[in-house]
């Protein structure tokens, strides 16, 4: 008999990413290049959030995951190591940002358990463009 947690019950509200829609990186591609995202819970309810890239190997993100409270923001680096640019296959580079509402009472600590369960878990997809 599972107990149903009313702020997991209620899909989670907006969040807003600074820049809004894409990541661009521009050449030279032989050094490490970084790009701060900024991520504010534009939400009523704490949130956790978790990034993913599609490319694990060029792509880091840092912190990868979080907490944030309500109108709380968050700096987050991606970073895109150096690469062969126009020899690897970089057209569904992106990185994707899940957040769900964290349940009543629960720690202000990220727990991967919040994005398993029954809460509904909102994605927001980046894709990133590689300037020539």
């Amino acid at each position: 008999n599972q107990v149903i947690d009313m702020a997991q019950s209620v899909p989670p509200g907006d969040i807003a990413t600074q820049p809004g829609t894409k990541i661009v990186f521009n050449a030279p591609y032989d050094d490490k290049h970084t790009y701060h995202i900024k991520v504010t819970n534009s939400s009523a309810r704490r949130i956790g959030w978790a990034f993913k890239t599609t490319n694990m190997k060029r792509l880091g993100v840092d912190p990868g995951s979080g907490v944030l409270d309500p109108k709380e923001a968050a700096l987050i680096a991606v970073s895109c190591d150096a690469f062969a640019y126009g020899q690897e296959d970089t057209n569904n580079d992106r990185v994707t940002i899940e957040w769900t509402n964290t349940p009543d009472g629960a720690a202000k600590q990220f727990r991967r358990e919040w994005f398993q369960g029954d809460g509904m878990v909102r994605r927001k997809n980046l894709p990133i463009e590689y300037n020539p």
